[in-house]
């Protein structure tokens, strides 16, 4: 027994860090490694585990944090642009995994409100898991890729129900009065969207213009609006996810979520560390042994059951099979959001831990072996492809239509600064008909290049996070006027590991920063002094006839 709590958490941070260095060696997400943690140091191992309040604490911070970053990326843009293949097969997968799944766990001998909760949990599917493989994969941008964000994103929206409505029943299964836990929850539900809106309109955007002057100040207010939305979601009734997931909302629509997500991710994973550790240090051995055949019989629906639905919806509404294929393998594994599900409906009585065992073995199944899929999603469709032509129609029309579809309007040029050369630079570039995106972290800066009708994102050069975030894969040139040499080496740096095929110009103040930066790998660098004395001889040449 480790007596102080600064030696336990060190233990369970180096022996996390060992397992998440196993797990990504065999190309494994770390939510494995990690709930492995929990049950290597909980009481049915190493009983390593003491502060478990401490431990809760940090894990419940982590849900709020994460919640938060799904309600600040939710980009409702998406589903509109794909709209009938988003909804349909977000819904449709929903509907049928719920449905059939119920019903196999009640076969199974499960009780119904355990069943439901199993059914409900096997439905979603990891966004964060999906994004990170498609990302290494450079699919992100890709048909199929763009339709699973899509229907992952409908599947985020209605685990926020599915919450809303179980807390609301827990609620009433304790006062007894069914119909008005009902319309109370409804009701302020009501009062917190339209609190929201409210903010979201006369309060947010104003603040946000302030804090964006310092970053760091930006990023703390941030945190504390998750968890004050947190706090408010518990106060009134909701669960903290759900307030913390409005508190997200409530920034989407502004300039800074782009930086406010990409700064958040390191915590996030951090923090939810604590989540898994905390879940499978809570799972009894015995009771995972006893769940194995069901573990294993549900698993295998979710990995070959969740893919057919989602190419049967898409080939009936018009895709070819190989875009349902590759779709269909991002929903074969159920999410964190499954295993959130499990330990609310277990701090509200309606399960047991046999059921939260159950499900956590499912998720460790089904991300372990849906993580190889997606990996070799190619090799697998090759493989498969003569067997899958019933999923196909004769004319795969929706697809042939966005074939013949002109192109979304891509990004030819990023700007980083937008001081005068980088202003100039931007509206200069965008004159000749080039698509600019320019790129600053101070907001009167992007205030004024906006009004001159650049297309501006608030962010900073400094976090890789950031980068990776941007449009780079459509990118010809990306042009940095900013005056630091290690933040131009960084940038550099950062594009060559995310594979960026574009080419690079940066500034460099000296001759010295010049020759540093070309050999880091930038194609062009900007001297602006020596630039404009080259030009002003050139100009004053030509206007006195060469003399």
């Amino acid at each position: 027994m480790l007596e102080s709590s600064f030696l336990e958490f060190s233990a369970l941070l180096g022996i996390s860090a060992v397992m998440g260095l196993l797990a990504l060696q065999l190309r494994q997400p770390l939510i494995v490694a990690f709930i492995a943690v929990g049950i290597l140091v909980g009481p049915s191992v190493l009983g390593l585990v003491q502060s478990n309040e401490k431990l809760e604490l940090l894990a419940h911070l982590g849900i709020a944090i994460l919640l938060f970053v799904v309600g600040l990326k939710l980009d409702l843009q998406i589903i509109r642009s794909l709209g009938l293949v988003a909804l349909l097969t977000g819904l449709g997968q929903v509907f049928f995994t719920s449905v059939v799944g119920f019903f196999i766990a009640l076969a199974m001998g499960i009780s119904p409100i355990g069943a439901l909760y199993i059914a409900v949990a096997l439905t979603f599917s990891s966004t964060i898991i999906i994004v990170k493989l498609l990302s290494d994969k450079r699919e992100l941008d890709s048909l199929h890729g763009r339709i699973a964000i899509g229907f992952l994103i409908v599947q985020d929206i209605i685990v926020i129900i599915a919450m809303i409505t179980l807390t609301a029943i827990g609620q009433s299964s304790q006062s007894g009065n069914i119909s008005y836990e009902v319309f109370s929850t409804i009701l302020k539900g009501l009062v917190m969207l339209f609190v929201v809106a409210i903010l979201m309109r006369y309060f947010i955007p104003g603040l946000l213009n302030r804090l964006a002057h310092s970053p760091e100040l930006l990023i703390l207010f941030a945190i504390s609006w998750a968890v004050l939305g947190a706090s408010a979601g518990y106060l009134l009734g909701f669960s903290q996810e759900v307030g913390a997931f409005l508190a997200g909302v409530s920034l989407a629509s502004t300039h800074y979520r782009e930086l406010i997500g990409a700064r958040l991710v390191s915590l996030r994973d951090f923090l939810l560390l604590f989540f898994f550790i905390n879940l499978g240090a809570n799972l009894d051995i015995s009771n995972l042994g006893l769940q194995i055949i069901p573990a294993i019989m549900l698993s295998v629906f979710v990995l070959i059951g969740n893919p057919l639905i989602v190419m049967v919806i898409m080939g009936y509404i018009g895709y070819r099979k190989r875009t349902g294929f590759l779709a269909g393998l991002t929903v074969a594994q159920i999410s964190e959001f499954s295993l959130i599900l499990a330990a609310l409906g277990y701090n509200l009585g309606h399960i047991d831990e046999q059921a939260v065992a159950l499900i956590t073995l499912v998720g460790l199944i089904t991300i372990s072996a849906s993580t190889y899929m997606i990996i070799y999603s190619q090799k697998l469709y090759e493989k498969l492809a003569p067997y899958l032509g019933i999923f196909e129609r004769s004319e795969p029309f929706r697809e042939l239509e966005l074939d013949q579809q002109p192109s979304h309007k891509k990004t030819d040029v990023i700007v980083f600064g937008l001081g005068r050369l980088g202003m100039k630079i931007a509206q200069s570039l965008q004159n000749e008909g080039l698509n600019v995106l320019a790129v600053d972290f101070n907001p009167e800066l992007l205030k004024s290049s906006s009004q001159h009708g650049v297309p501006t994102r608030y962010g900073d050069a400094e976090d890789p996070e950031f980068i990776l975030n941007l449009p780079l894969s459509e990118t010809k040139w990306l042009i940095s006027t900013l005056p630091d040499k290690s933040i131009n080496i960084g940038i550099l740096k950062c594009l060559k590991e995310s594979g960026y095929q574009g080419r690079t110009a940066v500034a460099a103040y000296r001759q010295s920063d010049s020759d540093v930066l070309i050999n880091q790998g930038a194609d062009m660098t900007l001297i602006p002094y020596q630039d404009a004395a080259i030009e002003a001889v050139t100009r004053i040449l030509n206007a006195s006839g060469g003399k």
